[in-house]
């Protein structure tokens, strides 16, 4: 008795010890688990800012001196016309009865001045295109991110040079370049002005408006006649009309094109009122656009609708038309868009005998400049056109050299700051001996050689720009190695991480190393790391680098510091996998191999969406035969399999430009009820079914009996909304507050409402699923609502592929493979560890992650945002309401993949958040690679979009955490029985 005593109380001790370990290793997870996902988005986040440092460093430089040109500027005043949103093509084509749309200002290109096309940079936006035509740079991308309202940055520009500044128009524009110039007179409308569900002409027509009236008023107040009277004054008029109307009605509508006439009409009022009240002939007008529009009535990309507007310019000191002597419409280099460089003109412009020069959209501030007589402001880095302005052959070769000068001294200032901040400086030698070019250009000058002078002047401002691209990367190697080698870094970290943490390979490796030697090779790494760390940030100090440079390096030191400090583990694993068969080894590397051929595959596919149509066309056929000889009896989800994967492999055929179809979209509405409904069905009708068991179970049924069918009357409610609203809108151009309210009511119920669902699998997936229908169709145009359906029907196929792995191997379980699967369980949470083959569960979730960034279009292209999604929510112009609701459109069918990624978790008991750090290394992989294919040359368009994909895959870790985050309000009650079947109780 003593001795059964006595062997009862060891026991029950073991037990609890064993309890108190497994409680501080859960705990000790749950810390580790949390600081690498903050590592995780704090290292994503920094090295994501790398790529403003690499590519998009300000242009702007401080302290040049200005270049004054020689001679008198011809116009004593400039009229700038800017038609925001103004495609070339549709300015200069005739319509429908062969008229032509601006006949004034085809009048003037015939008779009394020039024409052309300015190309703009990406990204074609109102404030960026301002910048280039005013300022004469392209502002980098990212002062998007500190607000388009305001200047992030100081720099000059021709308003800055005049002597006062008289403007009208948008309140995103005006205030922008006038607001803090005390020499200046402007007035802008409301934002409540800019309602897209009505014509939008009436705005420009304010801007003329206001103008005159001040005109007008001149007659009776002699100071303001007085400020009109005075040399280089600028008179800047933003017309937003076509851009509104471009957004709302597409560019083809007929508002849109009766736009057009508008802006014609204003110019050819503001010539005659100007030319009445002066009467001296000495003002100059230039008549353009800051960006095009595309077919679907968005801008933002570099295509070719997007980059092409006009550019007429006529008046004082400003050439008149000249017959074409041949096809080169530029003088002077190639177009910031060279991808349709030298493009013909077209023979429906009807204007191929008169002499076209395009510009690059920068050029336009020097030739104000030059017109003015004003200085070159200090940041441009336009080329003056000669094309335009009538200058003798010594005007124009001293008013180019005043232009090289001026971008030669952007170029020595940044040399300048370089060397003083650079322990090793690496000169720009091409430009090594420039002061002796400018004097041999002098000497030219002065002997009446200014053939040869124009030809080294050009040639001295090529340079100076290419000196001025070479400073802007000038640490380009430095950082990308840096960035690149933590990127590797913290792949190696995430995989020793999740085999310590998630799977059996700790139990066998720390029985072959002591706690003692590995505490002393942690010790000897961190403080070589922290040695390491203190050398580079006292070079990056005594550079005077910017603090993100600091931040780069000790992320990097860091990573590698923690990795090394694993040495006596990665010792060991190495050994470990040495001493394994041949068999283990080639699965490890087939595994690696074919997950990073499927990455491969989704990187080319961010370029190449028809991609997808084929994986899926595939997966549709292998995957039903593998699950035909996996199930024994009669199954209908071989079946399913391959008509969802067939079904989905659609959407990535067409086109990426979404066209409106409402009716489809109401039609999308009826196919949502019906899988809801069948859904439904097999949850009732399957319970008894063993196969079904794992999918079906639930503790408790619903709250509301009738969740269904409220579920699915909102969705109808929803698809009626849709037809209402639109209908509506488009024959009295206005949404009705009443249909408003109901779109919001409709959207934000629906979205509760899946809480109240029973907690079985199915049953909750399935109210998820109709909880965001209504919100995704009443945010829907076209056939992105199809898709909706589709990219559901996709994942519950995958949820049975899963179910069927899981229920063979519950059927064919020997006593053999059952002890293996008491090695692989976890003491906590009933999770069983991660094994080579859980791999194909983060890989699928890529895949499918990647489907809904592209299934309905190109979403690194900013042009893919269609606005008129959220015209049955809002109309008035509200850039931030509209952002998010575009952006929440786009996230719910995020939130449908994770949703099922987090059921399938449970479904096969893996633990989630070690999928998720797979899901993370994945995309990391993608990472890497997009990081070395963004682009510094080439068409601007392919350069945009290279730092997109890189943008959108290494922003991954906080959209995937984010969405983790939300959908777990929805997931953490799903219930399965596969926990109860393989408990080791049972086991």
């Amino acid at each position: 008795m003593v001795g059964d005593s006595s062997s009862n109380n060891e026991v029950e001790g073991r037990k609890a010890t064993s309890s108190t370990g497994r409680e501080r290793r859960r705990k000790w997870l749950k810390r580790r688990e949390k600081w690498i996902v903050i590592l995780g988005v704090v290292l994503h986040a920094i090295y994501m800012l790398s790529i403003f440092d690499i590519y998009f460093k300000t242009p702007i430089v401080h302290g040049m001196d200005l270049v004054t040109p020689s001679f008198s500027g011809p116009a004593k005043r400039l009229v700038l016309l800017v038609a925001d949103g103004l495609r070339a093509d549709k300015f200069y084509e005739p319509d429908n009865e062969g008229k032509y749309r601006a006949p004034f200002l085809r009048n003037v290109i015939k008779h009394r001045g020039r024409w052309g096309v300015s190309h703009a940079r990406p990204p074609t936006e109102s404030r960026p295109g301002h910048v280039s035509i005013i300022a004469g740079f392209y502002e980098d991308p990212s002062a998007v991110t500190k607000g388009w309202k305001a200047n992030p940055v100081e720099f000059d520009s021709v308003f800055n040079r005049s002597r006062h500044i008289i403007s009208f128009g948008s309140p995103d524009i005006v205030p922008i370049f006038c607001s803090a110039l005390p020499h200046s007179t402007w007035n802008s409308y409301p934002h409540e002005f800019e309602d897209f569900a009505t014509d939008a002409s009436f705005l420009d027509e304010w801007s003329f408006d206001q103008f005159q009236s001040l005109v007008n008023r001149s007659n009776e107040d002699p100071k303001l006649k007085e400020l009109l009277k005075q040399d280089n004054v600028v008179i800047f008029l933003h017309l937003l009309g076509c851009d509104s109307n471009g957004h709302a009605h597409r560019p083809f509508s007929p508002i849109y094109l009766n736009n057009v006439k508008v802006v014609d009409h204003i110019a050819e009022r503001v010539y005659n009122l100007l030319e009445d009240y002066f009467k001296d002939n000495r003002t100059a007008y230039i008549f353009t656009a800051d960006h095009g529009m595309s077919d679907k009535g968005s801008h933002g990309d570099g295509h070719r609708s997007n980059t092409d507007t006009p550019l007429v310019a006529w008046g004082a000191g400003v050439k008149h038309p000249r017959p074409t002597f041949d096809q080169n419409h530029n003088d002077y280099g190639t177009f910031v868009d060279d991808h349709v460089h030298d493009m013909p003109t077209p023979k429906e412009w009807g204007l191929g005998n008169i002499e076209r020069v395009d510009v690059n959209q920068a050029d336009i501030a020097p030739l104000m400049s030059a017109l003015l007589g004003l200085p070159c402001p200090v940041n441009s880095v336009g080329s003056l056109p000669l094309g335009y302005i009538n200058l003798n052959k010594a005007e124009e070769v001293e008013a180019v050299l005043a232009n090289a000068k001026q971008i030669l001294n952007q170029f020595l200032r940044k040399s300048q700051l370089k060397q003083e901040s650079s322990l090793s400086f690496k000169p720009f030698k091409p430009l090594a001996h420039y002061s002796s070019d400018l004097e041999q250009i002098n000497s030219r000058i002065s002997a009446g050689d200014y053939e040869s002078a124009m030809e080294l002047s050009v040639n001295l401002r090529r340079l100076a720009l290419d000196g001025l691209d070479y400073f802007q990367t000038y640490d380009w190697l430095m950082l990308m190695t840096v960035v690149t080698l933590g990127y590797i870094g913290w792949m190696f970290y995430l995989i020793l991480h999740v085999l310590q943490s998630y799977t059996t390979l700790p139990g066998y490796i720390l029985k072959m190393e002591q706690a003692v030697s590995r505490r002393n090779s942690s010790l000897k790494a961190n403080l070589c790391g922290c040695f390491f760390m203190g050398v580079v940030s006292i070079i990056l100090f005594l550079e005077h680098s910017p603090p993100l440079y600091h931040a780069y390096s000790a992320t990097t030191v860091f990573l590698w510091t923690q990795i090394f400090s694993e040495y006596q583990f990665l010792n060991a694993l190495w050994r470990y996998l040495h001493g394994r068969e041949h068999y283990h080894t080639i699965k490890l590397v087939a595994t690696c191999l074919v997950s990073v051929f499927i990455l491969e595959v989704l990187v080319k596919s961010f370029t190449e969406r028809k991609l997808y149509t084929w994986c899926f066309l595939i997966v549709g056929l292998i995957a039903p035969v593998y699950l035909s000889r996996l199930i024994a009896q009669k199954s209908g989800t071989p079946l399913f399999l391959w008509l969802s994967c067939w079904f989905l492999s659609v959407f990535t055929l067409m086109p990426a430009e979404i066209p409106d179809n409402t009716l489809l979209v109401v039609g999308s509405g009826a196919m949502i009820i019906t899988i809801g409904g069948a859904a439904r069905y097999l949850d009732r009708r399957s319970r008894d079914n063993k196969y079904w068991s794992s999918l079906l179970n639930s503790d408790r049924e619903t709250k509301f009996p009738f969740l269904f069918e409220l579920q699915s009357l909102l969705v109808g409610l929803s698809s009626v909304m849709v037809l209402l609203s639109t209908s509506h809108r488009t024959k009295n151009q206005e949404l009705l507050a009443l249909h408003q309210l109901i779109n919001w009511l409709l959207a934000g119920f629906s979205m509760a409402l899946p809480l109240f669902s029973a907690t079985g699998l199915l049953s909750r997936l399935t109210s998820i699923f109709l909880g965001f229908a209504p919100a995704f169709l009443l945010l829907s145009i076209g056939y992105e609502a199809v898709f909706y359906g589709a990219l559901a029907l996709a994942l519950m196929a995958w949820i049975l592929f899963e179910n069927a792995l899981l229920h063979y191997s519950k059927t064919n379980a020997s006593q053999t493979s059952i002890r293996g699967m008491e090695d692989n369980f976890q003491l906590e949470n009933e999770n069983r560890s991660l094994q080579l083959s859980d791999m194909r569960i983060p890989l699928v979730f890529v895949v499918l992650f990647n489907v809904a960034f592209f299934g309905t279009g190109n979403f690194a292209s900013i042009a893919s945002f269609e606005i008129s999604s959220v015209y049955r929510f809002i109309t008035i112009f509200s850039p931030f309401l509209m952002a998010a609701l575009l952006i929440f459109k786009l996230l719910i069918p995020f939130l449908l993949v994770i949703c099922a990624f987090s059921a399938i978790t449970k479904l096969v008991r893996v633990p989630r958040v070690g999928c998720y750090f797979l899901v993370i290394l994945c995309s990391d992989v993608m990472t890497i690679h997009f990081f070395y294919l963004v682009r510094n040359k080439g068409s601007w368009m392919e350069i945009g979009n290279s730092i997109s994909h890189f943008g959108i895959v290494s922003a991954q870790v906080v959209f995937v955490l984010l969405l983790f985050a939300l959908t777990n309000i929805y997931t953490k009650d799903i219930q399965t029985r596969s926990g109860k079947q393989f408990s080791r109780k049972n086991i």
